[in-house]
């Protein structure tokens, strides 16, 4: 899950960052909505917006209204002040998908996150399931016919966006664009090692990790 979070207070922002990262997400910070902005057009990989409606540059509210007219369904969690109900109704209507108002439970944020990006792949449930390989996206705990796998949070991330594009392929880039964080160096040939790793624990059933030579991986079930 990659989240991108456009939040001026530096104090709130560091605590969201350290809680979603917690959690297993790959987390990317900015202070304005300028910079929001830019980042939503360069980037198509990110699973959620974090949007403070208070941004310095550009209002919270022009960068949703510019994102949603560029066609972009992505996700979008609004922070607020607890008093500006009209902000409030104004980001649902522009096509907010949630709302938190300040001060709140980091605790309720992260369920709001992990069901909002539920909700942007298609599905209410907390579980992908692709054979007897099941991983619950709420709880970071993948099984094979009911028995846990033991996996690295790379690892964890690697499957989660396999699992949520099984059958189809995945290049190496779209996995570190995905996985990485802004900053972050990870290489095609780390991602190859990582894939490697994730093989060695998941591919003990009818599934398996193909490999598409110059192109990447796809996750696909064995025939029996």
């Amino acid at each position: 899950m990659r989240i991108l979070i456009a939040e001026d207070d530096q104090v709130l922002a560091d605590g969201l960052l350290r809680s979603l990262r917690g959690s297993g997400a790959a987390v990317d910070h900015v202070a304005s909505g300028t910079e929001a902005d830019a980042a939503l057009m360069t980037n198509n990989e990110f699973d959620l917006l974090i949007l403070d409606l208070g941004l310095p540059k550009m209002h919270g509210l022009e960068v949703l209204k510019k994102l949603r007219g560029r066609g972009s369904s992505l996700p979008v969690l609004i922070l607020t002040a607890a008093d500006s109900v009209e902000e409030r109704v104004k980001g649902l209507d522009y096509g907010a998908d949630d709302y938190m108002a300040k001060p709140f439970s980091l605790q309720e944020l992260e369920a709001r996150v992990r069901a909002l990006t539920r909700r942007g792949m298609g599905g209410t449930s907390s579980t992908i399931k692709h054979g007897p390989l099941v991983y619950d996206q709420a709880g970071r705990v993948a099984t094979i016919d009911g028995k846990m796998v033991e996996l690295s949070a790379r690892e964890l991330g690697l499957l989660e966006v396999l699992l949520q594009r099984a059958g189809r392929l995945v290049s190496k880039d779209q996995l570190v664009e995905r996985l990485c964080e802004w900053g972050e160096e990870v290489s095609n040939n780390a991602i190859e090692v990582y894939i490697h790793r994730l093989r060695k624990k998941i591919e003990k059933g009818p599934v398996r990790i193909a490999t598409v030579r110059g192109l990447g991986y796809c996750l696909e079930k064995i025939p029996g």
